[in-house]
């Protein structure tokens, strides 16, 4: 072919398509009109609406604007898989990249309007040349009709947020693009996002329905993950084995996963946020896997255990996991209505603290490492012992703290507990029978009107129960499923 006949394009894009009438032409034409209806999860739409209503409350005579987000741009032209931002889709159930909801004040309340970004179907331009939108690309999406029946809501083309007046001055969401503030002359505001946060740390039935779910599923899921251990150990596998068998299995039951998972062996298990998960499986080490299934309603579950990989805890590994265990058990009892939001950090901190000293690895007393100024523990346990959950692992982070740290828990409120000990290979402060070994506990907490529901109670706690649990899971490891 010579230079002269060559295609305009011979990339895997293909915008300059546009320019040959031919294709244009016969691409427009003999495709079948099959409409996608929008399947919002059950119950989002109501949910969001009621949402609506509450933060509505709280900004009479204001008017919103919330973003759904664009995905980040990975590397050159590949993004990362699209995750609408948090509290759009706690305002709408809806999960559409580019879309943007304004809540306009009238008296007494607001009107909500949904703007999408529209598919480019069969005949359009953008059907062929646009990646991101067009059917051709990502195959056939639901309409505004269909999200407007879905959702129950005013869907229009974001387009016609152009023609749209009277926005100069409506707060806008952290989520919202620099454009689009500039355009409208809208106002980031700090209390919009703070308000958000608190209407969000009270679930109602239908969110607390979505963690069951998410929590559920990961129970099953370490059930997955441990099965694998052997195949991790036997065929050198590694961490990375099982860290995939996780996010494979929260993928195919949910959205995938709430967070990146964490799977440490022997001296990984210490480290805070072992995310790289590239080191081996150890046969006779503890394994801490810190994972949390998404549902499809965003909601997830984040939940901690520290296993023995061969199914029993040697001496020194069980001597760590039953004090981690016990200032677990002493923080979960502090969550019920009427106790101020820090009262579990402190009580599971107090017996970390007791525990450190009586094995003779704190410097000063237990009273002095407790105080302000001292804090000599938190050599071994640098992170907090707890925090909200919800559709973000650590929920309702734009809040205040006398939003929450001063305030007392009331019903619907759900948090996690997750007291840890970790002694890092290289450090010198503790005895070498101790070095490298981390253990940490973590439990999904329902406050309830009487007291609080742990949602993760399927796994057990106790060092024989994680035991026990482990070896029966081990034991049926090979046989087909």
């Amino acid at each position: 072919m010579t230079t002269e006949n060559r295609p305009p394009y011979a990339g895997t894009r293909a915008p300059k398509l546009t320019e040959v009438p031919a294709f244009t032409d016969h691409i427009a034409t003999g495709w079948g009109d099959e409409p996608v209806p929008a399947t919002p999860v059950d119950g989002a739409a109501a949910a969001a609406a009621s949402h609506r209503l509450r933060l509505s409350e709280r900004f009479p005579g204001e008017t919103i604007v919330v973003s759904a987000g664009t995905a980040p741009v990975r590397n050159d032209d590949n993004s990362y898989l699209f995750r609408a931002d948090s509290d759009f889709v706690w305002l709408t159930g809806c999960q559409v990249e580019g879309a943007i909801l304004v809540m306009t004040a009238r008296p007494g309340g607001h009107d909500a309007h949904l703007y999408l970004p529209p598919p480019f179907r069969p005949g359009e331009t953008g059907f062929f040349a646009n990646a991101l939108h067009g059917e051709l690309w990502v195959g056939a999406s639901p309409g505004l009709r269909e999200w407007a029946e879905a959702l129950q809501i005013t869907v229009e083309p974001v387009t016609a947020l152009d023609e749209l007046s009277g926005l100069k001055g409506a707060l806008a969401s952290e989520s919202v693009s620099e454009a689009l503030v500039s355009e409208h002359g809208l106002e980031r505001s700090d209390s919009l996002g703070r308000q958000l946060s608190r209407l969000r740390m009270v679930k109602d039935a239908w969110e607390i329905g979505q963690m069951r779910f998410a929590v559920d599923a990961t129970v099953e899921g370490f059930a997955e993950v441990v099965r694998e251990i052997p195949r991790a150990v036997r065929d050198g596998l590694g961490e990375r084995w099982l860290q995939g068998t996780f996010d494979r299995y929260a993928r195919t039951v949910g959205n995938g996963v709430g967070y990146t998972t964490i799977v440490g062996s022997g001296p990984h298990a210490p480290v805070l946020h072992w995310v790289r998960c590239d080191g081996p499986v150890l046969a006779d080490a503890a394994l801490l896997l810190d994972m949390g299934v998404e549902a499809n309603s965003l909601y997830t579950a984040d939940v901690t255990r520290t296993i023995p990989a061969s199914g029993t805890f040697s001496v020194e590994q069980r001597r760590v996991h039953d004090l981690v265990e016990k200032a677990h058990r002493a923080g979960m009892a502090q969550i019920r209505p009427g106790t101020e939001y820090l009262d579990f950090h402190f009580a599971a901190m107090e017996v970390v603290a007791q525990g450190l000293h009586d094995w003779g690895l704190l410097p000063v007393s237990v009273d002095e490492a407790l105080s302000p100024q001292g804090q000599h523990h938190r050599r071994y346990l640098a992170c907090g012992i707890g925090h909200h959950l919800g559709l973000d692992v650590h929920d309702c982070s734009h809040a205040e703290f006398e939003d929450y740290q001063g305030a007392e828990l009331e019903p619907g409120v759900v948090m996690t507990v997750e007291p840890g000990l970790y002694f890092h290979a290289n450090d010198l402060t503790v005895p070498p029978e101790l070095r490298g070994i981390g253990v940490r506990l973590e439990d999904d907490l329902l406050v309830t009107e009487t007291g609080a529901e742990v949602l993760s109670d399927a796994l057990p706690i106790d060092a024989a129960g994680i035991e026990t649990w482990t070896r029966s899971h081990l034991h049926g490891s090979e046989q087909p499923r």
